[in-house]
């Protein structure tokens, strides 16, 4: 044993893309059995997009994409690419939006930023670029971060080096996930197990990606990031701090397979739009990048043309492949990106999710979706208002919460930091949009929940367009359940 400590920690693994309907003693034996021993947040919710960015920084900050600023995974930001789209989680994109926003890039603090500040320390491993946005100021001295297999202090990597190897390349995903489980615990623990940590798995989200749910390759993703979360189990027990330590097992999003790829840049352009992914010199006025998302499609206007946004919504709601659409302002028939959770300065004019059905795959998994054109047909992706992306895995256990709990309460990724917050004593500097899970706490105490849907529609001369949007509300945060639409001939 290490130094057995009373101090309190925290630990966050998050699997990414895991649904919870594939958690199962067969599948995920370790998870099972911490379930056991904990709750289950039953009607657990993404954000939308129903993305890996924008809910590891909802996860992180409490907030919606409308206040910590992370719209989408592939936003188009003509201050920093006046181009093309960019990943938001790049080191040149985050850097440089930090230099254009007085380094409010994320627009408010993360839970890393707010322990810092009051001298507590932090271990983040991710085995994807996504933990830059977590603590991308390397305060070294408060936080230790090995991102993608990169410490975020260049002194640490030939010590990293020397203990693990080198970050195994990108088509060994499940290798990556245990080098960095291996490099949370060995590496960054090594002096201790610190308030607060986070371990980010890629699985089984990149196989899924390459397969789908339920396909044989990714029940063994599954697996491994099963195996991953016993091993860090295991180093909380050798430090001595598995029964003062809570830890939440969350994903990001879940998962869905795709009936057809939509090639809408050609489908657009055929149409007479001018629609680009990647403009050849200045852009026009009127002109439409388009930032692919997979299940979502954010469309941004040049010169935010009234006109020609009017004209893209009249033409999306009359397809065979839209299934929610959004815009900054009300238009006739959808709705806007302030009820998505989207509204921001940098948002898109328009946003779009595919849509989507119950049907299974070829391996039983229900959940099909259009997709975009980055994708192909029978693979996996995420991002739409699916019900099967939008909720997602959420498990605790720990000394401050109850046993054998499942919570049938809504509950969502902006509530793992507040209630995180809450757990640790600390009192956040502004409201969050996230709530502290009180009912899965000792002493629980359930919220007050409700569910509404909204429906808008839309009559052209070959049919009528409708969507809806489904919400559910806890105290005074609000979820998106799932959305869809339909242009009836």
């Amino acid at each position: 044993m290490i130094g057995a400590t009373s101090e309190k920690h925290v630990v966050v693994v998050v699997w990414d893309g895991m649904r919870p309907d594939f958690v199962s003693e067969q599948n995920t034996p370790t998870l099972w059995k911490l379930a056991r021993s904990g709750v289950v947040f039953q009607n657990n919710h993404s954000v939308y997009p129903s993305a890996t960015i924008v809910n590891g920084t909802a996860i992180v900050t409490g907030d919606y994409p409308s206040h910590d600023g992370i719209l989408a995974n592939h936003a188009y930001r003509a201050d920093i690419d006046g181009r093309k789209s960019i990943d938001v989680e790049s080191f040149p994109a985050v850097r440089k939006g930090d230099e254009l926003s007085a380094g409010k890039y994320v627009n408010v603090p993360t839970i890393a930023e707010l322990l810092h500040a009051r001298g507590e320390k932090t271990a983040i491993a991710t085995a994807k670029t996504v933990g830059l946005l977590f603590d991308r100021h390397g305060d070294s001295h408060h936080g230790q971060d090995i991102f993608a297999g990169e410490s975020v202090s260049p002194d640490d990597n030939d010590s990293i080096l020397k203990l693990l190897g080198p970050f195994p390349p990108a088509d060994r995903a499940a290798s990556r996930d245990a080098w960095t489980t291996k490099a949370l615990t060995d590496f960054l623990w090594k002096d201790g197990v610190p308030k607060f940590s986070l371990l980010w798995l890629s699985e089984p989200d990149d196989t899924e990606h390459k397969t789908a749910p339920g396909a044989p390759p990714a029940l063994a993703a599954i697996k491994s990031s099963d195996e991953n979360l016993a091993r860090m189990l295991a180093a909380l027990d050798i430090h001595g701090a598995r029964s003062t330590t809570d830890v939440l097992v969350v994903s990001d999003h879940g998962f869905s397979t795709i009936t057809h790829e939509i090639e809408l840049p050609k489908i657009l352009n055929t149409a007479g739009f001018d629609a680009v992914t990647e403009f050849s010199g200045d852009p026009k006025p009127g002109q439409i990048m388009l930032a692919g998302n997979g299940g979502t499609v954010l469309f941004y206007v040049i010169g935010h043309d009234a006109a020609i946004t009017r004209r893209l919504v009249e033409f999306l709601q009359q397809t065979d492949f839209a299934g929610v659409i959004f815009a900054r302002e009300a238009l006739e028939g959808i709705f806007t990106l302030e009820q998505a959770k989207i509204d921001n300065p940098s948002a898109a004019d328009v946003v779009m999710a595919f849509r989507w059905t119950d049907d299974k795959n070829k391996f039983g998994a229900p959940g099909m979706i259009d997709a975009d054109w980055l994708r192909a047909a029978g693979k996996g992706t995420h991002a739409t208002l699916s019900r099967f992306d939008m909720h997602n895995t959420l498990i605790a256990a720990g000394p401050d919460f109850a046993a054998g709990l499942t919570s049938k309460a809504p509950s969502g990724n902006v509530d793992v930091t507040p209630t995180i917050l809450a757990i640790l004593g600390i009192n956040p500097p502004s409201k969050m949009d996230g709530r502290v899970l009180s009912e899965a706490l000792k002493d629980a105490q359930r919220p007050k929940s409700e569910t509404q849907t909204l429906e808008t529609s839309r009559k052209f001369s070959a049919g009528t367009w409708r969507q809806h949007l489904t919400i559910s509300k806890a105290g005074d945060t609000i979820y998106l359940d799932e959305g869809n639409g339909r242009f009836e001939r």
